[in-house]
């Protein structure tokens, strides 16, 4: 499991409990404490527990599968600790937002190896050991066009069986966007208005059309089947309370995946000759609100 954070910890617990052996790689700091104190959950879905846990700053023996799941602005660094010689001819799944990951993944490591995942869940880091996850569901989903479907259809089983809900995909393209076309609309104009979602519908109602139009039109572009409708009926209906982890970031002064969410939706739209105005403004707009905090 690389970066036990709100997402890795999360999942590596539950595995843990299931009774698989678990091993993290983490940055020293968070390394010792995991070894030291191990792993506590707060689990609406999964209840509350603690397990002991296992953690290194460099992977150095085979595994059946590596999770990957740290943010985007950190996956060079996280994956300079997992060698692909070291890996063995484990599988590696990305719970990753954004799309072209997959690419950056496909050169580290052999292809047939390389699995396209996503998340949907809210679960926090509180402390180094220590998950809060709030949402009553954890969905993952999984699909690839280079492995092979039987080992995707197996490792898909095992994570059942630990409890988690695991959906395999036939396509990969799909898959991807169909959280990316749900997630950048919630995320650029979450962080952009610095409220949540039920702000947004009231007060930037126009935008919010606007977007999710735009990226299921690249999403289509692309070769999946986003339903525009659909992923506004789904942001109409989330709470109003929400916000996005971009959101989150920016507030506490995080770097954001703003260049993996809306940059990677207007190289797409580029790419395709796709007109995005309003989610270009808004990627423009938080760059140059963020080179400003910089200075």
């Amino acid at each position: 499991m690389v970066g036990p954070g709100g997402v890795g910890g999360l999942l590596g617990a539950v595995l843990s409990r299931a009774g698989h052996p678990v091993v993290y790689v983490a940055k020293p700091d968070t390394a010792a404490a995991l070894n030291s104190s191990g792993l506590t959950v707060r689990s609406v879905q999964f209840g509350d527990f603690h397990v002991p846990a296992k953690a290194v700053v460099r992977l150095a023996e085979p595994v059946d599968v590596c999770l990957v799941a740290v943010k985007a602005t950190s996956l060079d660094e996280a994956l300079d600790s997992v060698p692909a010689q070291a890996l063995g001819d484990g599988l590696v799944i990305p719970l990753l937002n954004g799309i072209e990951h997959m690419i950056g993944l496909r050169a580290r490591f052999p292809v047939t190896q390389v699995v396209a995942g996503t998340i949907r869940v809210e679960s926090t880091r509180v402390t180094a050991g220590r998950i809060d996850h709030t949402s009553p569901f954890s969905w993952i989903e999984v699909a690839s066009d280079t492995a092979p479907r039987e080992r995707v259809d197996a490792l898909a089983a095992q994570l059942q069986q630990a409890g988690l809900d695991v959906t395999v995909r036939d396509d990969e393209a799909a898959l991807l966007w169909d959280k990316l076309a749900l997630l950048a609309p919630l995320a650029l104009l979450t962080t952009r208005a610095d409220a949540p979602l039920g702000v947004i519908r009231e007060e930037r109602r126009a935008d919010l059309e606007a977007v999710t139009r735009e990226v299921a039109a690249v999403a289509q572009a692309a070769g999946a089947q986003v339903d525009y409708t659909m992923i506004l009926g789904m942001l109409d209906r989330a709470p109003a309370a929400m916000k996005s982890s971009m959101q989150r970031d920016a507030e506490a002064n995080r770097p954001t995946e703003l260049d993996a969410i809306g940059g990677s939706v207007l190289r797409a739209a580029q790419r395709h000759g796709i007109d995005t105005p309003v989610t270009a403004r808004l990627v423009n707009e938080l760059r140059t609100r963020r080179t400003s905090a910089e200075r």
